[in-house]
């Protein structure tokens, strides 16, 4: 079964009905408690050649019964000790399931030394969290639940509750053909949700894959020249999916306070390394970079305009422009550059009611 989400992405229609969306579906007969039905990404041809097929593990395929229960289970305050804390409480829909706050707050009050990033369209990425110490949507799905600045639950107790929770164990039989609740589970449906959460409908998909000259400004339009060109932005930050998914030391310190992938890896070359965030929606995930320390699009711009430390370990090879640069961006040219990252919004996705609370 395929999926249509906004007038470029054929996401499979499955998910406007199964998530209780009012979009142009066509479903097949429903399916048996044991027989989930299949869901298809399907991508325009424009967009699929630009960012490829998503990363779709065999033993977790998508389908309609996964989606809606991993959707469910994202706004579950039962996955954290107290019963106050959800998937949600952190990844806010309007926010492109960002946390607009610098750090979110765990059960206990006490705070995360990263931000919380956007969970769209990671079903292209490989390695998840700033630092990129987990591959797999399952295997990140799993750490906050037991993180002590977080969730601070354990996984029996989740599955204890869930298990005694006659609706859960007859949607886990119909999405996995078992009753018998447990982490693997859990994360597997988490997964398939957020492997749901695909964003290509923003006026730069409009103007770009469906040729429509007008659905970008003028300003819009000399940013994404700028941006293309002579921004060397799209070194990182290409059209598609506007991130190569790539672990880099952008130059924000001379001293790390954060040794980011260098603390998994252990590797030296490594220190000061975060995984490059992508780049729709960004006017709605502030605040920026891993420790939140811009406030707005405006100073990230001016960080690449002139405050890159090209002393900083391990800074990559890329920054060298933007350290070096002899001609800085004018305020005219900031301010293209400006409107055209604020034509990456997708207003249809933030707004999706199949992607909100049920």
């Amino acid at each position: 079964m395929a999926i249509l989400r906004g007038p470029y992405l054929a996401l499979a229609a499955a998910l406007s009905v199964l998530l209780g969306c009012a979009r142009d579906t066509a479903l097949a007969p429903a399916p048996t408690d044991t027989d989930p039905t299949p869901v298809e990404l399907q991508l325009p041809v424009g967009v699929l050649a630009a960012v490829g097929g998503p990363l779709l593990p065999s033993d977790n395929p998508l389908t309609e019964q996964g989606i809606a229960l991993g959707r469910s289970l994202f706004y579950e305050k039962a996955l954290s000790d107290d019963l106050t804390l959800s998937c949600g409480s952190c990844h806010l829909q309007a926010n492109a399931f960002a946390d607009p706050r610098a750090f979110s707050e765990g059960t206990d009050g006490s705070l995360g030394t990263r931000n919380a990033m956007s969970l769209v369209n990671l079903a292209w990425s490989a390695k998840l969290f700033w630092d990129g110490r987990v591959e797999g949507l399952e295997a990140q799905a799993h750490d906050p639940v037991t993180n002590p600045a977080e969730m601070r639950n354990t996984w029996p107790v989740v599955a204890a509750r869930l298990n005694a929770d006659a609706t859960y164990r007859q949607r886990f039989r119909a999405a996995f053909g078992t009753e018998q609740i447990d982490s693997t589970l859990v994360t597997r449906a988490l997964a398939q949700f957020v492997r749901s959460l695909v964003s290509f409908d923003s006026p730069f998909d409009r103007y770009w894959y469906g040729g429509d000259s007008t659905a970008m400004s003028e300003e819009a339009q000399n940013g994404l020249a700028l941006f293309t060109s002579q921004g060397k932005c799209a070194g990182c930050h290409a059209p598609g999916l506007f991130t190569d998914h790539a672990l880099r030391n952008n130059g924000l310190d001379v001293v790390l306070s954060d040794a980011g992938f260098g603390a998994v890896t252990g590797d030296p070359a490594d220190m000061g390394k975060f995984k490059v965030p992508t780049l729709r929606n960004i006017a709605v995930t502030a605040p920026y970079m891993h420790d939140a320390r811009f406030a707005t699009l405006e100073q990230v711009l001016n960080h690449y305009n002139g405050g890159v430390h090209m002393a900083s370990p391990n800074v990559d090879l890329l920054m060298d422009f933007w350290g070096m640069n002899p001609t800085p961006f004018s305020a005219d040219e900031i301010n293209d550059l400006s409107a055209f990252l604020n034509a990456l919004t997708d207003a249809s996705f933030l707004t999706d009611p199949a992607l909100a609370q049920p």
